[in-house]
């Protein structure tokens, strides 16, 4: 039976966010994408995710669904073969993100969670370009679809998320490190702080891409996880 990979969405992102690489990868590989319910913690949200997922799978996290797939390794380490971490973060909530954060939840609770969506990402955070827009778009889009109380939810997850360093010290498993040179909401200096914590892991920066590789740089994205999926099982 071939390998199952298990995508891990970030806030108030659906399966959308993955599409160029389920369409690829699942030519390949059997996919599922996560979901994570009404979850207000990454404790919970991996929770829900573990509940579905298959008995052993390669994992796949991008922003906060990088750090829901942190507490998955951390709760289940033996159910997870592979680890791909992009654009996310192992560190918990600073005073300076707070700070940026709680503006946003308090847009959210009083109704105009679409300034609340635009605030929370910003187009500097992608690479520069025409794709810009069409990607803001979409993340609007599956964010008003999500709705303001699951807003609240994410961002009460983010601010209460624990410092996973541990677990990537800990962690045996192939792993796959990526982010976008212009992503300046995990920055790749953050990125190569985690490459160095984890005993078997590729870094990975893509030129032309920001907060959102698999859509801004789709094809790069979907060779590094083929070259990650075809990297030989760790033992144990």
């Amino acid at each position: 039976m071939k390998e199952p990979i298990l995508l891990l969405p970030g806030m108030m992102c659906d399966a959308r966010v993955f599409q160029p690489q389920i369409a690829d990868l699942s030519r390949d590989w059997p996919v599922q994408v996560a979901c994570y319910g009404d979850a207000d913690s990454i404790d919970k949200m991996a929770q829900a995710a573990l509940a579905t997922a298959p008995a052993r799978f390669a994992l796949a996290g991008h922003s906060m669904g990088g750090i829901v797939a942190m507490e998955v390794l951390r709760r289940a380490p033996e159910r997870v073969t592979r680890v791909a971490l992009m654009s996310t973060s192992p560190l918990a909530q600073t005073g300076a993100e707070a700070a940026w954060r709680a503006p946003l939840v308090d847009m959210a609770r009083a109704g105009d969670l679409a300034r609340a969506l635009t605030g929370s990402m910003p187009p500097e955070n992608l690479a520069p370009g025409p794709g810009r827009a069409a990607i803001l778009t979409l993340f609007q889009e599956m964010g008003e679809a999500m709705g303001a109380a699951r807003f609240i939810r994410h961002s009460r997850a983010l601010e209460t998320r624990p410092d996973a360093q541990d677990v990537l010290k800990s962690a045996r498993s192939a792993a796959l490190i990526l982010c976008g040179a212009h992503d300046r909401m995990t920055p790749l200096r953050r990125h190569e702080a985690m490459a160095g914590l984890i005993a078997h892991s590729q870094l990975e920066v893509l030129a032309d891409a920001g907060h959102f590789p698999m859509l801004e740089a789709p094809e790069a994205v979907n060779q590094a996880l083929r070259i990650w999926m075809d990297r030989p099982l760790m033992l144990r």
